[in-house]
C-alpha cells in the first residue's frame, strides 16, 4: 500500500469482482424496470391510482442508472442512487400495502419477481459502493489522467539525465 489516495485499490474498475457485481446490478435494475413497466402499462388509464405513473418515472430512472453504471466510472453517488432507486421500489410496496404487504406479495407474481430482483440489486449496488473509491478520487483521476502521464514521463526523463550525469567525473 503506497498511501497514495489516487492509487487503484483492489484492481480498479475492471477487477473481476467489480465486473460481476456491476453486471448483476445492471441486470437487476433493468429487470426491475421491466417488471414495473409490465405492471403499470395496462393500468395507465386509471386516474385514482398514481402508481402506474410513478412506476414509469422510477423505471426510467432505474434504466438510466443501469446505463450509467455500465458506461461511467466508479462513482459512489451513482451506486447509492441505484441502491436507493431499487430500495424505494421495495419500500414503496410495503408502504402502499401496509400490513397486507405479505398477502399482496403472495397474490401478485410480478410483485414476487420484483421484490426478489430488487433485493439482489440493492445488495449488488451497496457492494459496489463499498468497493468504489471516494468520488473525489475518481474525479481527480479523470482530471489528472493526461497530466499525470505527462508528469511521469517528464520525471522519468529527468531521472535518466541525472543518472547519466552522476557517473561523469566533475
Amino acid at each position: 500500500m503506497s498511501g497514495d489516495p489516487t492509487a487503484e485499490p483492489s484492481g480498479g474498475r475492471n477487477a473481476p469482482r467489480k465486473r460481476v457485481l456491476r453486471g448483476v446490478a445492471v441486470q437487476t435494475a433493468a429487470v426491475a424496470a421491466a417488471v414495473h413497466l409490465l405492471w403499470a402499462w395496462p393500468r395507465l388509464g386509471s386516474p385514482p391510482d398514481a402508481r402506474p405513473y410513478l412506476f414509469l418515472a422510477g423505471s426510467a430512472l432505474a434504466v438510466a442508472v443501469a446505463v450509467a453504471t455500465l458506461r461511467a466510472g466508479e462513482y459512489r453517488r451513482l451506486y447509492a442512487l441505484g441502491a436507493g432507486t431499487l430500495a424505494t421500489f421495495l419500500g414503496g410496496f410495503v408502504a402502499w400495502h401496509g400490513t397486507g404487504a405479505v398477502a399482496a406479495l403472495a397474490a401478485e407474481p410480478l410483485a414476487v419477481a420484483a421484490a426478489a430482483v430488487e433485493a439482489v440489486g440493492v445488495a449488488a449496488y451497496l457492494a459496489l459502493y463499498r468497493l468504489a473509491p471516494p468520488t473525489s478520487v475518481v474525479v481527480e483521476r479523470r482530471r489528472g489522467g493526461e497530466a499525470g502521464t505527462e508528469e511521469a514521463e517528464t520525471a522519468e526523463r529527468e531521472g535518466s539525465e541525472e543518472e547519466r550525469t552522476a557517473g561523469e567525473p566533475s
